[in-house]
């Protein structure tokens, strides 16, 4: 038998990765919301892998209950996802994995573009993925790995936050509303440049979202978070003294 695989969060996408593992002959130890971190962690002191599967809004909490023994081998999945997040935290090196495929209660999950994945167990996330027939590339470096992360950010609140505006799919809105798409990316961009402390390529990251655009185009723009990711990116352009204009006209509108 193969080693544990620890997952803390199991709701849609840890039940997909969950499936995964067990293809792979690894045993997979649930950690619920009622369940305490720190003592099942002395239930399973060395699992090959600990995987937080909750909701961005939850990862900060859940980061700080990590035990010691645990956080040289956490993977995460979360959206909206960058170094910071988890350097706040004395973690220095997680596998992460940028997740591009949907899962949603009674469907089974459905492909955007492929899951690239990085760190000291991107091969073990990687081939529990294959065996969904789920393509996950191993990464071969932390630039490779940010910019997966950017851009993935830049596409989902990009298509979010004009879904707010327009009820439409992403590839109407790239086709009859590119404007409002590349005027939402940009100041995306913006912001991600003052939480990376580094000047960023818009025009690759822009086009780097038309692909999985183009992968998916019949998929809605707008998701049941788009309202309180709008609100999050927000107040990190207040933090920043940023000009997001349309950013800001949204958040208006919407909350009319």
């Amino acid at each position: 038998m193969q080693s544990t695989i620890v997952i803390i969060g199991m709701g849609e996408l840890g039940g997909v990765f969950a499936r995964g593992f067990l293809r792979c002959g690894h045993p997979v130890y649930p950690v619920t919301r009622q369940m305490n971190i720190a003592e099942e962690s002395q239930n399973i002191p060395d699992p090959a892998l600990v995987l937080i599967s909750v909701q961005e809004s939850e990862l900060d909490a859940v980061l700080q209950k990590i035990p010691e023994n645990w956080k040289n081998k956490l993977g995460l999945i979360q959206n909206e996802l960058l170094p910071r997040d988890w350097l706040a935290h004395n973690i220095e090196n997680p596998t992460v994995a940028v997740v591009w495929f949907e899962k949603k209660k009674g469907m089974e999950f459905s492909s955007i573009l492929h899951t690239p994945c990085y760190g000291p167990n991107a091969t073990l996330i990687s081939n529990a993925l294959l065996a969904l027939d789920e393509a996950a590339p191993v990464l071969s470096s932390e630039d490779d790995l940010l910019y997966e992360l950017l851009r993935k950010t830049v596409y989902i609140l990009t298509v979010n936050t004009a879904g707010l505006l327009q009820n439409c799919t992403v590839g109407e809105l790239w086709n009859d509303h590119q404007p409002l798409a590349r005027e939402i990316a940009t100041e995306v961009i913006r912001i991600q440049e003052s939480l990376t402390g580094k000047p960023l390529p818009y025009k690759k990251l822009i086009m780097g979202i038309v692909e999985g655009i183009k992968d998916c185009p019949q998929r809605n723009c707008l998701g049941r978070s788009a309202p309180e990711r709008l609100k999050r990116w927000l107040a990190y352009a207040d933090q920043f003294d940023l000009a997001v204009p349309k950013l800001v006209e949204i958040g208006h509108l919407s909350s009319q």
